[in-house]
C-alpha cells in the first residue's frame, strides 16, 4: 500500500522530493492504543499519550516503532490496537521523520497547508455564484498564490508580461 501511495504522491506532485506524514494523524493512532492500553484510566491514558507523541516529535517515526515492537500488553483489544498502529508505523514510517522536518524548519501538521488552500483557493473560487472550469481554476489560483506570496514574484510576474 505505501509504494501505491508513494507513486499516487508522485504523479500528483512530481517535484516534491518528502511527503510529510501529518504528525496528528499518527498521534490519533497512539490515541487509539493508549486508550485500549489503559481502558479504565483516562489520565494515564492521556499521560501515556503526551509520553509517546513527545517520543515521536523527537525521535521519529522509527524509533517509535521499534519501541512498540518491545511494549507489553494485556488483553486482546490491546493486542490487536498494538498490532493495527504497528502496522500504521510500519507503512508510514518513511514519511515520520519528524526531528528532521523540524530541524529544516518544515511543519509537520497539516494546519497550515489547510489554511493556504481556503485562503489562497476557498476564497477566491467559492464565491456566490462563481462556476470555474479546470483551466480557469487552475490559472486563477496561479495567480492568487503569486498575489498572496512575497511583492518578489508578484513584481517578477507583472513585469514579465509586460
Amino acid at each position: 500500500m505505501a509504494a501505491a501511495a508513494l507513486k499516487t504522491s508522485e504523479k500528483n506532485f512530481p517535484r516534491v522530493e518528502v511527503v510529510i506524514l501529518d504528525f496528528w494523524h499518527a498521534a490519533e493512532y497512539l490515541g487509539e492504543l493508549a486508550q485500549a492500553l489503559h481502558p479504565q484510566d483516562e489520565t494515564a491514558a492521556q499521560a501515556w499519550r503526551g509520553d509517546w507523541c513527545h517520543r515521536l516529535k523527537h525521535t521519529g517515526g522509527q524509533a517509535v516503532l521499534d519501541s512498540l515492537a518491545d511494549l507489553p500488553v494485556r488483553g486482546r483489544a490491546a493486542r490487536d490496537c498494538l498490532d493495527k498502529v504497528r502496522t500504521y508505523f510500519r507503512n508510514q514510517v518513511h514519511r515520520m521523520d519528524y526531528p528532521t522536518y523540524r530541524a529544516k524548519g518544515w511543519q509537520i501538521g497539516s494546519g497550515p497547508v489547510e489554511s493556504a488552500c481556503k485562503r489562497v483557493v476557498g476564497q477566491r473560487l467559492k464565491g456566490a455564484g462563481m462556476r470555474w472550469g479546470a483551466d480557469g481554476a487552475n490559472a486563477v489560483c496561479n495567480l492568487r498564490a503569486l498575489f498572496l506570496s512575497e511583492s518578489g514574484p508578484w513584481e517578477a510576474f507583472w513585469n514579465y508580461a509586460n
